[in-house]
């Protein structure tokens, strides 16, 4: 009996939760983001304010409802995949997730990248919100690659590239008001990723202590992504 009322308890707040984020949204884009308030939010929704902070604790949160569940599902769609599958093919398909939320809905999404890049305490949001992305999937690549080489530094720089390349095809579809094929953008740019980091790539996976070592020299200046290009390099070259 409890589970029942569990249930049904997550059922009626789903819409509640809903209602909210449509309602913020609808006033962000008729009045402005700065000029509404959380009194503005809750009386268009009809309901009391205490009923806000329970679902959002801030009117930031409201402008992007979605991302926690999208966490989540990224999340466990990680913790299912396979041991022996490509480690770097996981966290291309894991990114997927956010491009199917975003294209699940073109115009709310469109609307929200505008609205985005009009007020810059949502673009400093949106950039936490897209660091949470990426610690998720080097946390990932880290315990796969926890016995290797590097391990620990190719992780990071995997998972970065791999949210630069599907935030450069998401946002490219974005810029023109959804049209096109989200998905063929998305795919091109983590087909790159895949060329150079996964495996049979020229970033095939890492070395472990037992391999083959390659020594190469580095200006002390030089930027890591140069280093790391030399080393892919020189990796290629064996």
């Amino acid at each position: 009996m409890s589970e029942a009322r569990e249930v049904n308890g997550s059922q009626k707040k789903a819409p509640m939760r809903e209602a909210l984020a449509q309602a913020a949204f609808q006033l962000y884009l008729e009045r402005g983001f700065e000029r509404t308030t959380v009194d503005d939010i809750v009386a268009r929704a009809g309901v009391g304010r205490r009923s806000f902070f329970r679902y959002f604790p801030s009117k930031e949160d409201a402008v992007f409802p979605d991302h926690e569940s999208c966490l989540a599902d990224m999340v466990a769609f990680l913790d299912a995949a396979d041991d022996d599958c490509d480690a770097v093919g996981a966290v291309c398909d894991a990114a997927r997730l956010v491009l199917r939320m975003y294209a699940a809905n073109p115009e709310f999404s469109v609307q929200r990248y505008r609205l985005t890049r009009e007020v810059p305490g949502l673009r400093t949001y949106e950039l936490s919100v897209v660091r949470r992305y990426e610690r998720t999937l080097a946390g990932y690549l880290r315990q796969r690659w926890s016995g290797a080489v590097d391990g620990g530094l190719r992780a990071e720089v995997v998972a970065a590239s791999v949210v630069a390349a599907h935030n450069n095809g998401l946002r490219a579809w974005l810029r023109s008001g959804g049209e096109g094929d989200a998905a063929a953008a998305v795919d091109h740019a983590l087909g790159l990723v895949r060329q150079v980091w996964g495996e049979g790539g020229g970033g095939a996976a890492p070395a472990t202590a037992a391999d083959e070592v390659v020594v190469m020299v580095a200006s002390k200046g030089a930027p890591m992504w140069r280093v790391i290009q030399q080393v892919e390099s020189a990796l290629r070259d064996e």
